[in-house]
């Protein structure tokens, strides 16, 4: 199956779902379409610091998955988002060390959050770029600028998040039942950190 490279265009805060972004990738050439993906305001953060060549006081998940990678010589040859099943992009990384080339799946947002650091190149398939994508044509010119401006309207916020230190949470207050099921909410939105502290005071409630 013939594959399409696309380029990341920006992000732009989802005016859907709350804290979520629209990341718009475009396709290279062609028909000049697009196709917008809802990430994560993690992923959106990771994607834009790397774009944006900032450097966070402490490595994000993905620098560490970088790191790692280079010292045992895992290199990531592409990524391709390979299918779509209602409404969800799945995609795979193409690795390769000692000439030996693996694939392994992945969400689509950790993939481009990778392909950012290791500089490789991001394909599709014209049946997801037909039923998802979005044509611009030359008299739309004025909605792409839109967008543009769009999508540049965020990276202050993106910013002030990759240095903002995390506040302390308390958990007093709350019930068994109300820790269980923050302790679910934060696993579920991988938010191990918030997982991990409700783990401890949940643990020091039933040694008491």
């Amino acid at each position: 199956m013939d594959k399409i490279e696309l380029e990341i265009i920006g992000l732009s805060y989802s005016q859907t779902q709350t804290g979520a972004y629209a990341l718009v990738l475009g396709e290279k050439g062609g028909e000049k379409r697009r196709l917008p993906i809802i990430i994560g305001g993690f992923e959106a953060q990771a994607i834009a610091i790397e774009l944006e060549s900032m450097t966070p006081s402490r490595p994000l998940t993905h620098d560490l998955f970088k790191s790692f990678a280079d010292v045992y010589k895992i290199d990531i040859k592409e990524i391709v988002i390979y299918n779509l099943v209602e409404g969800i992009f799945y995609a795979k990384l193409i690795s390769e060390r000692d000439g030996e080339e693996i694939e392994i799946d992945t969400r689509t947002s950790d993939a481009i959050a990778l392909a950012v650091r290791f500089k490789c190149p991001i394909y599709t398939h014209e049946f997801i770029l037909s039923s998802a994508g979005i044509l611009l044509d030359e008299s739309e010119e004025g909605e792409e600028d839109k967008l543009s401006k769009e999508l540049n309207s965020i990276e202050d916020e993106l910013e002030s998040l990759v240095f903002e230190e995390p506040k302390s949470l308390s958990y007093d207050d709350l019930t068994v039942e109300e820790l269980n099921k923050r302790l679910q909410d934060a696993i579920e939105s991988e938010n191990y950190e918030e997982a991990s502290k409700i783990k401890e005071e949940l643990d020091k409630r039933n040694a008491n």
